[in-house]
């Protein structure tokens, strides 16, 4: 084989990497001088500046993110064109900008995805490039036309060797990218123009997830100016799978993600509490949209007829009737606004007429003549209700102001406008937020509104106490100011020579060069922000979202932009609604795409076999994903009274093994486990970089490993209503090898 063409490549990528550190210490130093530049005091130098940071601070994240693996690929047309293909695009230094590497999201990279024999696409060769930092290590030519008869040493025998290689690489624990590896069918959906809802459904191991995080990075590339302002939200289903897939954005340069549980989708929330299967179900389902706007609408009270509240007044006691109380809110609720919103309303409709009850009492006329009060009088009158305490605390029992959390609390505390069945399994006094009380408390939100009044309020009093303030610096400056021409005969005062700060800026603008500017990228402030809508959304293991999950999703994304990706056979949650047409036709009817993955690339075909046979126990037409390897190892089977031990004797002989293991068990197991396995990471986020790693079959979604050992899976087939969905998932984490370990 010869040496010369990986020279060849070696000095092309030497230079490379020297243009990179260039560029990287170019970033480096643009925003080491943007953040010691002090701004001139205008707001619009100091947004130039924040841009400046932000723009320099994105470049080197990229620069820093293409440092393993730059350059993977090259392409060789028949016309001559040669382009190299990297993760990200890098120029020369030159008055033409000729480019060195080509982004592989670029339309000119992509025949390096979908070139074949058949369909050359202009090639004469596609080179895969193979890097351990910053050295070339082996390359593969694939000859796409075969009347070129150059022969580098380098061609390969099969057109999947790099692929097959991956596929067969240890785990780290960690998701790599699959940029020099992407396939035809799954490079159509990373580039997909499609602009609504794009479903893509695949069984296991065929790269959904991957294809997810690779789209997000094209219509980051793709959609620039659109999606950096208002970020990418891509929702995982645990915080294990987040932790698993965290690195590959930042590795292809992508940072304007935000990554989120659905438990993590309210912003201040923590919810770590846990729901019976019963409860996540009722919770999960639609119908509670609708008993949560009653129980609000309940909130908004009236008297009983003829038990009218009495409320204590200097001059006499005011009557809030049936008749008053209905007219009000009728009034309140014709404004269609949310109820905190709609309450200014309610209480100004009560305030006029307890003030004119007020007015009727005070100035009638004995003799029946016109009412004794003014104008002046009444609105004195009218002021005095308005400011009286009691007033305002009888209209806050008719229609109070109510925050979502306190609002939620009392609701599951004593749930109303649901059979009784429903009501008696969320039924709930305090605790802490589980994560199906999340979408409850986004609906609650919703329902509520925000009256922000008070805090605009606060805001502009704060806005004029800086003004004040900076009308004093100025006034110090202006008492300060220089008398060195004050000998000259007729000095004109606004005349002089010597500019002072009073000259040249007014206290607003003062006052405005010392407020605080939000340096956060978009995704940090849409985590903030309840009310963000963001640019595109991307939903991992989408069936298993429940109903009330899917409203809040599409509050957060009113332009319908998502790519939804999951697979029904492998719902679990039982509020999961399984059904993309159930999911979907309520906001969008039948204007989505469906596309479908049916190659497998992750589980060898010995290992599916086994998962799928557990499927057809339920699914006699079940057909798995076509696996695209087969190792050769067959997977094994024990029974034993102590499946702990037995357990505990698998992971110490398959720890001989390279690569991750995972135990996937049923929860009720754990604790057991745990003391039979001290050196495996467990718990809500364990360490997936560990040799050993415990887990239940929820936590394994989206996850995989070399090697996995399914404990008591009569137990997790048992342990819901989709179980035998959940011994799906458990059996097809593997890469390698499965162990499956049965209680006697």
């Amino acid at each position: 084989m010869s040496t010369e063409p990986i020279r060849d490549e070696q000095k092309f990528i030497t230079s490379l990497y020297a243009r990179l550190d260039d560029l990287r210490d170019q970033a480096e130093a643009g925003v080491a001088r943007a953040l010691a530049t002090p701004g001139t005091g205008s707001a619009q130098s100091r947004l130039e500046r924040d841009v400046l940071v932000a723009e320099q601070s994105g470049l080197l994240a990229a620069f820093d993110a293409g440092e393993s693996g730059l350059c993977f690929g090259r392409l060789v047309f028949r016309d001559g064109r040669d382009h190299h293909i990297g993760r990200i695009g890098i120029r020369e230094d030159d008055t033409d900008r000729t480019p060195l590497v080509v982004d592989w999201r670029a339309e000119i990279a992509r025949p390096f995805y979908l070139a074949t024999g058949y369909e050359p696409m202009g090639l004469s060769r596609r080179r895969h490039i193979t890097t351990r930092g910053r050295e070339v290590v082996s390359l593969h030519d694939e000859v796409l036309d075969l009347t070129d008869t150059t022969r580098t040493g380098h061609e390969s025998r099969d057109a999947d060797e790099v692929l097959l290689a991956a596929l067969d690489a240890a785990r780290t624990g960690r998701m790599h990218d699959i940029v020099q590896t992407i396939q035809a069918e799954q490079d159509a959906i990373i580039r997909s123009p499609h602009h609504g809802v794009l479903v893509v459904e695949g069984g296991p191991g065929t790269g959904k997830t991957a294809v997810a995080l690779h789209r997000a990075a094209y219509l980051l590339y793709a959609h620039r100016e659109q999606l950096a302002r208002r970020a990418v939200l891509i929702v995982g289903p645990n915080p294990a799978f987040l932790g698993y897939i965290g690195n590959v954005l930042p590795s292809l340069g992508e940072t304007g993600v935000l990554l989120a549980t659905p438990a993590e989708l309210y912003p201040g929330v923590r919810a770590t509490g846990t729901d019976t299967p019963r409860a996540a179900a009722v919770k999960g389902a639609a119908a509670m949209a609708g008993a949560l706007a009653a129980a609000v609408r309940d909130r908004q009270r009236v008297p009983e007829r003829g038990e009218p509240l009495v409320v204590p007044h200097e001059d006499g006691d005011l009557v809030i009737d049936w008749d008053m109380a209905l007219e009000a809110r009728h009034h309140a609720r014709d404004t269609a606004l949310p109820h905190n919103l709609a309450r200014p309303s309610f209480v100004f409709r009560l305030l006029d007429a307890l003030a004119e009850q007020l007015a009727d009492r005070i100035g009638a006329d004995p003799y029946g003549g016109p009412n004794f009060l003014g104008p002046d009088d009444r609105a004195l009158l009218a002021k005095g209700v308005a400011a009286n305490p009691d007033v305002h605390a009888a209209i806050d029992t008719l229609w109070p102001a109510l925050t979502p959390e306190d609002f939620l609390a009392d609701y599951l505390a004593d749930p109303t406008h649901l059979p009784e069945e429903d009501a008696a399994a969320i039924r709930r006094d305090g605790g802490p937020w589980t994560p199906a009380d999340v979408p409850l408390l986004d609906e609650a939100a919703e329902l509520l509104g925000h009256d922000d009044s008070a805090a605009r309020a606060a805001e502009e009093a704060e806005r004029q106490r800086r003004i004040q303030y900076a009308q004093g610096v100025l006034d110090v400056s202006y008492a300060s100011r220089t008398y060195e021409f004050e000998d000259k005969e007729e000095v004109d005062e606004d005349a002089s020579e010597v500019l002072s700060a009073h000259d040249i800026i007014d206290a607003e603008r003062f006052a405005e060069r010392h407020e605080e500017a939000d340096h956060r990228t978009a995704a940090e402030r849409a985590a903030a922000d309840r009310t963000w809508t963001f640019g595109h959304i991307i939903v991992d293991e989408a069936q298993e979202l429940s109903a009330m999950l899917w409203r809040l999703l599409m509050r957060r994304s009113p332009t319908r932009s998502m790519t939804l990706v999951g697979d029904p056979a492998q719902t679990g949650d039982p509020a999961g609604v399984g059904s993309w047409e159930e999911i979907l036709s309520p906001y969008v009817e039948d204007r989505w795409e469906l596309v479908r993955l049916g190659v497998n690339y992750r589980t060898p075909a010995e290992i599916m076999a086994v998962a799928a046979a557990v499927r057809r126990e339920t699914d006699p037409g079940f057909e798995p994903p076509r696996s695209v390897r087969s190792t050769g190892a067959e997977p094994w089977e024990r029974t034993a009274a102590d499946p702990v031990a037995e357990t505990a004797d698998a992971v110490a002989a398959e720890l001989r093994e390279e690569g991750r293991l995972a135990v996937i068990a049923p929860p009720e197991l754990h604790p057991a486990l745990r003391a039979a396995l001290p050196g495996a990471s467990h718990g809500p986020a364990p360490d997936l970089t560990r040799p050993v790693v415990l887990l239940d079959p929820r936590q394994a979604k989206g996850l995989e490993f070399d090697t996995v050992l399914v404990v008591d899976p009569d137990a997790i087939r048992a342990g819901g209503p989709h179980g035998v969905n959940d011994l799906y998932v458990a059996l097809t984490r593997a890469t390698q090898r499965l162990g499956v370990v049965r209680r006697a």
